[in-house]
């Protein structure tokens, strides 16, 4: 039997020990400078700050070991923030305070302290932020320092808890920021909500009282977001198909997507940004630039776009912040079909046969290109304005915007999306190879916080139940995915894959949790249910021979009903005995091509039926040979046979060659995951009263039993109480008033009344006298003896 080789995981980088911190130049400056325990520091002097940024920051390319011991000597508290003022500021005292928030927010350590106790700069710093994030390269802003920029205000938009931050967002993001719209669309949008036009003309008569120094700031935060966007969408155009190509802009795009993808998950900034994001049309832009077909550098920017355009088309009302049922997105969807429709009959005769088709007969993206296709791109512009997607074409002239970004724009906006609970009950639960090693969604242990995710966040707002169900779905998806990473990998090199002669595969180890499969086969595919279009049920037998030790066949022979086990296919392209390098890529070496997880139904008896598990005693099978019938994935199963019949591609259920089991306890995975989809599944998860503060909305307190409208004034505590001293230590602070006045009867079992706080006269100015006996009323609690009632002689009678 061959030995197993000690694994060796690659080496996470050691942290700086104290001789090479103390070592460090920054360290030197910080004792003579700012740091605590410094007894005789020097004045603040704004060409250190810039020696610093130059040196340390900038020549080290914004490395995160320069940047931490910054933070860890406590820069930005005892040197830049308490030394900030608006004649001193620059571009290197800007960035440097950047830099070191963003540090602070990758280290998890509370980051606006500081600037919660000194306030006063802080509206100018931002402002300063502002500009340096919309300045081109000739300003002296380098695509990474604008990078650092961007990441800066992600934080401040996932910071609206903290009150200094949200005096500063709420100017950039509001109802006056839809100056920016064309305004065939603003007058759209504000006939949808009635009472926006009443606001909206209080705005612009606050607008127009302005001074011209006023009118200007408030143009500038206003157009914020705006300017903002055009600035990406120039970067963004930069970014060639292929050739070289600069990984400061893409790191750019994806940053900024990241930005856009929060700014999208968060009700209150959603709710004026989701319609300024539609009216620009990037999401367009970004489906059709050159970044997008970058197989390598495009790869976490395409999955982050996927990212936005679920929240974009999020199912749930900007405004009221309700959640849409499925019956109201379908009627949208009419909505905007018919309205396209209507104009289509009434002012473009070449798309009479489209105006007089029904709506599922056109709403697909095939036939609308089809539809639409054949028009010019002046006709594809008039349509677009007539909609009040695009400023209207003067007569006479030409359109100056690509033919393939018209007829993109008007099929991604009118085709028919399937529903989040559709898409997620379509979802296979197990991860495959392609998810499983791919380090923008499941990133490696030693993952840094220096890149971005194609991962949800844990925020403290969601926009809908759904959401928060959704985000927890996805993450504890990818959390056990890690875990499977690990097993599967760990198992792998064990086995040591080697190819043989032949061309086959030859082992040249062995493992306790994976064995070779003999033979592999479909025994069941059971039809749909109705409304699916998956198959209901898919069953197969996998055979494997447990030439092992004794505990070890016993435990494959112990796998029960419902346990997971993962099917592998291994096609490596090693010659045997090569030696494996555990720091090269895994799938490189091992040559491992396909992961499928299956579910446990039974092992098979000598006459082909499963043992079912009870009482009694499992038979003896004679040999070594074991047959296991599972359950695989229906959902993955029909993404196979769809792919392997539409694009030719190998049937991967023919290939496998290794099963692998793992530890029960942490296996239980597939139970959490189809438990949170049952419970998506379901209409009413939570009851009203708490559903606001799961979402993160409201007064936490509201949820508290003295706030709410039903409160049960008298319990009946039974013989809880043993006696009325036990009653009265057991509340105190309150007074205690009996209704019996002899001792003799002041015996439990006691009812009590509570006083309910009147909800009524909430927020109204009250006297003091008022308040006093308010108070003292709220703390008196009527107590009220009585006598058990005779339930009969019996045993039985009696209460349990």
């Amino acid at each position: 039997m061959a030995t197993t080789e000690k694994e060796t995981p690659a080496k996470k980088a050691a942290a700086p020990s104290v001789s090479q911190i103390n070592a460090e130049y920054v360290t030197q400056l910080a004792n003579k400078y700012w740091a605590p325990h410094a007894k005789e520091k020097l004045p603040f002097d704004p060409q250190v700050m810039e020696d610093v940024y130059e040196k340390e920051i900038l020549m080290s390319k914004f490395a995160i070991r320069k940047i931490m011991l910054l933070e860890f000597s406590q820069y930005l508290e005892n040197y830049l923030w308490v030394n900030y003022m608006p004649e001193v500021s620059s571009k290197a005292f800007i960035m440097s305070i950047c830099c070191i928030v963003n540090e602070k927010f990758r280290e998890n350590v509370p980051a606006w302290e500081v600037f919660k106790k000194e306030p006063t700069h802080f509206p100018f710093f931002f402002r300063c932020v502002m500009e340096a994030v919309l300045a081109d390269e000739e300003a002296g802003f380098t695509l990474k320092e604008q990078t650092v920029l961007l990441v800066f205000l992600d934080h401040c938009f996932n910071s609206l808890e903290v009150d200094l931050i949200r005096e500063q967002v709420q100017q950039l993001i509001s109802l006056p920021m839809w100056m920016c719209l064309l305004p065939s669309r603003l007058q759209q949008e504000l006939k949808k909500v009635p009472k926006l036009q009443k606001f909206w003309n209080l705005i612009k008569k606050k607008f127009d009282k302005m001074d011209a120094e006023a009118i200007k700031q408030a143009t500038k935060e206003r157009t914020f977001l705006s300017s903002l966007l055009k600035k990406f969408r120039a970067v963004l155009t930069s970014v060639p198909a292929e050739g070289p190509v600069s990984m400061d802009k893409v790191v750019y795009c994806e940053r900024f997507i990241e930005l856009l993808i929060d700014l999208e998950a968060l009700l209150p900034t959603r709710r004026w940004f989701n319609t300024v994001l539609d009216d620009a049309h990037l999401l367009v832009n970004c489906q059709l630039s050159g970044l997008t077909k970058r197989e390598k550098e495009g790869h976490l920017f395409c999955q982050l776009l996927d990212m936005l355009k679920f929240y974009t088309g999020f199912e749930i009302n900007d405004q009221t912040g309700n959640a849409l049922t499925q019956k109201e997105m379908t009627t949208l969807h009419y909505d905007r079909i018919t309205s396209l429709q209507r104009a289509a009959f009434a002012h473009f005769p070449e798309l009479h046969d489209f105006a007089l088709s029904n709506v599922a007969a056109v709403d697909t993206r095939e036939s609308l290109t089809k539809l639409f296709g054949h028009l010019s791109p002046n006709m594809l512009h008039r349509v677009a304005s007539y909609l009040c997607l695009l400023p209207e074409l003067p007569e006479g002239q030409d359109t100056t915007i690509e033919k393939e970004f018209l007829l993109e724009m008007m099929v991604s906006r009118h085709e028919r999306r399937i529903s989040q609970i559709e898409q997620l009950n379509q979802m296979p639960v197990y991860p495959t190879e392609k998810i499983i090693w791919d380090e923008n969604i499941v990133p490696t242990e030693y993952y840094s916080g220096e890149g971005c995710l194609a991962l949800p966040k844990l925020n403290l707002q969601f926009l809908t139940l759904h959401d928060y169900l959704l985000r927890n779905f996805n993450l504890f998806r990818l959390e056990s995915t890690y875990e499977i990473r690990q097993d599967i990998e760990d198992v792998v090199w064990r086995m040591k894959p080697w190819q043989s002669e032949y061309g086959g595969v030859v082992f040249g180890g062995w493992a306790r949790m994976a064995q070779t499969i003999t033979s592999f086969s479909i025994v069941e595919v059971a039809k749909p249910n109705i409304g699916e279009s998956w198959p209901a049920r898919v069953r197969a037998d996998v055979t494997i021979n447990l030439n092992v030790q004794d505990h070890i066949k016993q435990e494959w022979e112990g796998l029960r009903k419902h346990d997971v086990c993962f099917l592998i296919t291994l096609r490596p392209m090693l010659l045997y005995g090569t030696r494996f390098d555990r720091r090269q890529p895994f799938l490189d070496q091992t040559g491992l091509v396909y992961v499928r997880g299956c579910e446990v139904q039974g092992m098979l008896d000598e006459k082909g039926r499963v043992i079912e598990e009870g009482p009694e005693p499992k038979p003896k099978l004679r040999g070594d040979t074991r047959t296991f019938r599972v359950w695989l994935d229906p959902n993955q199963y029909q993404q196979d046979m769809t792919s392997s019949i539409q694009n030719g591609t190998e049937d991967p259920y023919e290939t496998f060659n290794v099963i692998m089991r793992r530890k029960p306890k942490e296996n239980n995975f597939k139970a959490v995951l189809e438990t949170i989809r049952h419970l998506m599944n379901t209409e009413c998860v939570v009851p009203d009263w708490l559903h606001d503060i799961i979402l993160g909305y409201g007064d936490p307190g509201s949820a508290h039993y003295s706030k709410m409208p039903n409160q049960i004034s008298t319990l009946d505590f039974n013989d809880t109480f043993l006696s009325l001293d036990h009653l009265r230590s057991c509340f105190p602070g309150c007074t205690i008033k009996v209704i019996e006045d002899y001792p003799e009867l002041q015996v439990p079992p006691f009812r009590i009344k509570f006083p309910i706080s009147n909800t009524k006269d909430k927020g109204k100015k009250r006297k003091a006298d008022e308040e006093e006996k308010d108070d003292e009323e709220d703390k008196t609690l009527i107590v009220e003896p009585y006598v058990a009632p005779n339930r009969g002689p019996y045993p039985y009678n009696q209460p349990k």
